[in-house]
Order: structure tokens, then sequence, then C-alpha cells
């Protein structure tokens, strides 16, 4: 089954000379293609759910922790991230000795939105396809995909497996740059473009998030200088340490053991003081889109913010995790933590707390907002 843009295509078009006319098309047939894995289950939707703000939203043994792999057992060992916004992340970069920006992934390994694409067919406990040679076949078992690649990107593509798999992602990472992945159309923006009102909670919990002097969510979650610029991300794409704990139910069950050594796992870096830290992910949808944290170990929003709440050392009644009863547990690597951005600020109430997150949830997307209601 064709999707919905070709689909349209062909009913408009009276013959056709290619099934994918244009990259973003091509793109979109291989996002929904479950034979891109190995037990032909899989494919990038079922962990990038398009009804679901790009997340995965099935349920494993760990909950919507993590994600179930293609031979039906594996489990991964952090959380799919959305793929929405995901087109706005810089390239990767060292800024100084320690910090870093950009790059794909919780740890910034891959390049770009064609980088992350080529990672999951190849991996064992995501689709599991053995090499780039087996997914070109698995692409050549479409005619379509096979006069479509040619129209693309020349008849000469077929000739290398490398060059066909990287078309491959770039089509898929073409299809990830269009507007149904970014389409700033949540509650917030039209509020920026007058077109509804905030209740006043919202718009309490839109001025303590933007406003260092109330609370230090910006200094990490806001990209532009503006609080009220229309393209905001609510992401500056650097990589920080805040303390996660190990999420002890998802190693019960995948068998992980170790450290989750954070952006230190990234080949490209090997400072002792990038142990830990994880990239900041856009707080767009952030409200559909749980659990939280790379490991998942979160399963409310609430609970993300008074998780925050638990370094301000002005405010010592919020050391109880309210998902367990108990004291919140240890970071997982403790050193590197950032400090100074995890105490800024005041203490917050309950109010406060309840209208950041009233706040977070504007921010989701207009065909999403059902699911706050779920």
């Amino acid at each position: 089954m064709r999707p919905l843009l070709t689909i349209a295509l062909l009913a408009a078009t009276a013959s056709p000379v290619f099934a994918f006319d244009t990259l973003e098309e091509l793109g979109e047939a291989l996002f929904f293609d479950v034979n891109l894995s190995k037990n032909r289950t899989q494919s990038c939707a079922t962990c990038h759910d398009p009804e679901f703000a790009f997340v995965d939203p099935r349920e494993t043994t760990t909950g919507r922790a993590v994600s179930l792999g293609d031979d039906g057992e594996s489990l991964g060992d952090r959380s799919a991230p959305t793929a929405g916004y995901a087109m706005f992340t810089p390239d990767f970069e060292q800024l100084d000795v320690s910090a870093w920006r950009g790059g794909m992934f919780w740890d910034g390994r891959a390049a770009g939105l064609a980088g992350q694409a080529g990672g999951p067919p190849l991996n064992p406990i995501e689709m599991g396809m053995p090499d780039k040679t087996s997914v070109v076949a698995r692409l050549q078992e479409d005619a379509d995909y096979v006069t479509s690649f040619k129209a693309l990107f020349g008849d000469g593509i077929w000739a290398s497996d490398d060059a066909a798999y990287d078309a491959m992602t770039q089509a898929i990472a073409a299809f990830e740059s269009t507007p149904l992945f970014a389409p700033f159309d949540s509650k917030y923006d039209r509020f920026l473009r007058g077109e509804v009102e905030l209740t006043p909670e919202e718009e309490l919990g839109r001025v303590l998030f933007t406003s260092q002097q109330f609370t230090n969510c910006n200094l990490c979650h806001q990209l532009r200088p503006s609080p009220i610029a229309p393209d905001e991300t609510f992401t500056n794409y650097e990589y920080h340490n805040i303390g996660v704990p190990v999420n002890a139910a998802v190693r019960a069950a995948n068998g992980a053991s170790g450290l989750d050594a954070g952006l230190l796992a990234n080949p490209d870096v090997d400072a002792a003081s990038a142990a830990g830290r994880f990239k900041v992910p856009t707080l767009r949808n952030v409200a559909v889109t749980g659990p939280y944290m790379h490991n998942g170990v979160f399963k409310d929003l609430r609970t993300v913010v008074l998780f925050y709440n638990k370094y301000n050392t002005r405010n010592p009644d919020r050391q109880i995790n309210p998902e367990t009863g108990k004291p919140w547990a240890m970071p997982e690597i403790p050193q590197n933590l950032s400090v100074m951005e995890l105490t800024e600020g005041p203490a917050l109430d309950d109010r406060r707390i309840d209208a950041l997150v009233a706040f977070m949830k504007t921010l989701t997307d207009q065909r999403y907002e059902h699911l706050l209601e779920d």
C-alpha cells in the first residue's frame, strides 16, 4: 500500500512516469516500509509514529520507556526521541573543552537526518539487517524503487551498495524535512499569531519559563534570544548531565549492564567531562511524548519538573519522587553535573509547577492535541 502523498499524486496524474516523482515522496514510502527490517515487521515509522508525535507508542514489558526490536525480543536501552522538529538540529560541534552541541541521537553520533536514518536498519536490536548490501537487495525487490532511484539519483545508482544506501537515507531525510514534521501550529504558535489566548495558568507558565528570574528552564530549552520567536524549538541542542538515575526496570528487561556514558559514547568524543551528558531534547510536543529522559525513567511530565526542582537548595521538601514515593535515586553518573544550570532560580511551589506543565502542554502540535486528553 502506497503512502497517502503518493496516492494523491497518482490520482492527480493520468500516467506518471515514476511512482515517486520527488525525493520527499520516495522518502515517505521508505519511512513506512517494513521490508527494510530483517523480519519485515518494522519501519522508521514503527518507532517514530506520525500519529503519536513521532515517538514509539507500543507497550512493552517496560511500558513505553524503550522500543522493541524487529526480532520481537530485543529492547533498547535509550528511548526513541521524537523525529518532530529534528530537521533543525545543527551539525555536531565542540564549543570548548567541556561543551558540545548538535548531532543526531542522544549522543550526537550521527550527522544530520540522513546520518540518523542510516543507523536503525543496521542496528541488531532495532531493524536488524546484517549489512548495507542486504538493505539494498530489499530495495531492489520493489520495481518502483528501482526506477525512481534511477530517476532521482542517476542510472548508475544501483552500481554501488554504499551509494544506494546513502540515497535511501537522503530520501528519508527529505521526507523528514517536510512541514509534516514541523508544522509550528501548536496553541503557543497560534497565541503568537494572535489567533488564541492562553489561560491565566498557561500565561503564568509562559512567563515563568521564559524568565531566568523565576526558573532555569530557558537556560537549556530556549534557542532564540527572543522569548516569543516563532521558530523556537525549545532546545539549545547542547549536552548536559542532569543526574538522571538508571532505569532499573529497563535494565532488568534488556539485560544491559554498565554505565550509559552518554556523550562519551560518541566515537568523536574522548573527554572525560563528556560522561553522563545527553543532548537537550526539544520541548515541542513534550506533553504527549513521554515517558521522559533518555531512558524513559519518569512517566509524568510533572515529575520531570519536580526532578529539576529538587536541586534547588531553597526547597528541601522536593526530595521525594512522586512516582515511587521514595527519595530520588542517585545519578547514574554523578560526575559532570550541570550544577550552575540545575541550581539557578528560586524554588517553585505547586502552583508554579502546575503552571509550567500547563505551558508546556501548549507546545503540542494541533493534530496531537487530542492526545493531551488521553
